[in-house]
């Protein structure tokens, strides 16, 4: 079974206290009960209870210190946060997001040079406090390089820092609200501490009409020192992109979570439901739509678990994550996104009920790719690997699984963000040569297909300045490294032939889907559209295959129930 299942709890952990952990995590919410959950969520009542739970069990301060500042178990390790997101967004996105964005508050803190904010934080996590990341404007959204909040110098060596910050996760309540600005007088970028009790702290409004608390937020000549300020210059810039390197990953285990718990509830639903004579889920129709759910499902799940082995092993010379990681955050949360719009198709008026879990897994997977352009943004930042990762690969030591209990130091050193362009990659053909499967065999001919429009129809200048030609190819792109990561873990997952080939015969859908918009591009020249049309591939049918998978969704039907979960 690779899809999460609370009820048996089926995730490997490396050691057995951060095992026992995650089991108190999955019975404080099956002991809240689906009831409980939905009434918050209707009443949108922010987690105070969670939060709560979480000081009680530490489980911040284990997750989210790391080694040296806390506990002796306490350590930064991507498997277990990533498995915390997973869980944790599987009974909704609100307790998901507490989590999330008090991890990027975190990311400057343990980035930064300031040792005394550090034993500070130590202290707070302990303490059971949340933590928020003072990035965005109201003004600017997902435009980074302007800040309009400002330190100003004072005569005595001091602040005052003065300007507003928009749509802030956790701004209501952060102890710590690491706030990115600008130094008034050199215009340096600068991350220091701003603390949401102070009375020079006003919390202006939830800009979110949710459960979740999106602050906005002013400080009026708010007093800051040295000892508030984590970083100044270049370093604070560098420190700010790769805090969201690190903790944005967590959107594509949100969206996971969010997209099994939805699965689990449409399968045992439309199993149990006559229409006409039949169970919904004897239509032919409805069987393709959970097979193609359900294999989507899990290639979300193999994919991200192999990401993290890069994550976890990045290096200054090995910086393949910064591809794979992006992926995480862009690709899978749309895949979650599709899934769960494909399954309401099946379950149909059920998914708009109040007393459904789908009804928040409807209304907040789509919320995941679309947080500050996620979806555009990333891909922008994809397509600068496309040229060194299909024409120029390097050399690499082979990557196992990273499960191991030790502190991800990188992830807190990453250095300078420049030089994407230069990043190499391990040469893909030696995952796509490790197996053999009708829809696998047919991929790779997309894969030449594809290579061969770039060499020989190679976008014009005014089609690499498109932004929209760029992203078309880069959601071609995307499906090969997406592939590559997939077949890297199949065996360690236990992905099986049959399940393989059912992943291949989406890919090769989808691979089709985006060249057909690639072809209709009205810039493209003849050639282009020609090579374009090339890349074009049926999957191989199998319908023996197809009623296998069939089986497996199907036995799936019942297999998790919350308390006072009614299908």
């Amino acid at each position: 079974m690779i899809l999460f299942n609370p009820k048996e709890h089926n995730i490997k952990y490396s050691d057995e206290k951060t095992r026992d952990m995650m089991q108190k995590v999955i019975d404080y919410f099956e002991d809240k009960g689906l009831k409980s959950i939905k009434k918050d969520w209707h009443e949108k009542v922010w987690n105070h209870d969670f939060v709560k739970f979480m000081k009680e069990n530490q489980v911040m301060a284990t997750l989210m210190t790391p080694s040296g500042y806390g506990a002796e178990d306490s350590r930064w390790d991507t498997f277990r946060n990533s498995m915390f997101a997973e869980v944790s967004a599987f009974y909704g996105i609100t307790y998901w997001y507490t989590f999330q964005v008090s991890m990027l508050g975190l990311g400057p803190i343990w980035m930064g040079s300031n040792e005394e904010v550090k034993n500070k934080t130590a202290k707070l996590l302990q303490d059971g406090e949340v933590f928020a990341f003072g990035l965005s404007e109201k003004e600017h959204g997902a435009d980074i390089y302007s800040s309009d909040m400002m330190l100003y110098p004072q005569e005595d060596g001091t602040y005052k820092a003065n300007g507003d910050k928009y749509y802030i996760g956790n701004g209501n309540e952060a102890a710590i609200a690491s706030t990115f600005g600008k130094i008034a007088d050199s215009g340096e970028y600068v991350f220091f501490a701003a603390n949401s009790k102070h009375e020079k702290y006003e919390c202006v409004k939830n800009t979110v009409n949710e459960q979740n608390y999106v602050a906005e937020y002013v400080l009026h000549d708010y007093p800051i020192t040295e000892a508030d300020i984590m970083e100044k210059g270049p370093k604070a810039w560098d420190n700010m992109l790769n805090t969201i390197n690190v903790c944005k990953f967590n959107l594509g285990w949100g969206s996971l979570g969010l997209a099994t718990h939805a699965f689990y509830e449409a399968i045992s639903h439309a199993a149990g439901r006559n229409l006409y004579g039949k169970y919904v889920t004897d239509f032919p129709h409805v069987k393709r739509i959970f097979v193609d759910s359900y294999s989507r499902l899990i290639a979300m799940k193999v994919f991200s678990e192999r990401a993290i082995d890069y994550m976890r092993s990045g290096s200054e010379k090995d910086r393949r994550y910064l591809l794979f990681n992006p992926m995480v955050k862009m690709k899978v949360t749309r895949e979650g996104e599709g899934v769960v719009q494909a399954l309401w198709d099946v379950i149909a008026a059920k998914g708009f009920e109040a007393e459904p879990f789908f009804e928040i897994a409807a209304h907040e997977t789509p919320m995941l790719p679309k947080l500050e352009g996620t979806v555009h943004v990333n891909m922008a930042l994809i397509v600068k690997f496309m040229n060194n990762y299909l024409f120029n690969p390097g050399e690499f030591p082979e990557i196992g699984k990273r499960h191991d209990t030790v502190n991800d130091d990188f992830l807190f050193n990453q250095g300078p963000t420049k030089g994407l362009g230069s990043i190499q990659f391990h040469d893909y053909n030696k995952a796509y040569d490790s197996a053999d499967t009708p829809n696998l065999a047919v991929f790779k001919e997309q894969i030449k297909a594809f290579r061969n429009f770039l060499i020989k129809a190679t976008p014009d200048k005014n089609q690499a300045k498109d932004i929209d030609y760029l992203l078309n190819l880069g959601d071609i792109f995307c499906l090969i490294p997406y592939g590559q990561l997939i077949l890297e873990n199949k065996d360690h997952m236990g992905v099986t032939d049959e399940m393989l080939d059912q992943i291949f015969d989406f890919m090769v859908r989808d691979f089709s889907k985006y060249a057909t918009d690639l072809m209709m591009k009205p810039s493209n020249s003849d050639d282009q559209r020609e090579l374009a049309k090339a890349i074009l591939r049926s999957p191989v049918p199998n319908p023996e295959r197809f009623n296998k998978i069939w089986d497996e969704v199907y036995s799936l039907k019942d297999a998790y129930r919350m308390k006072d979960q009614d299908f």
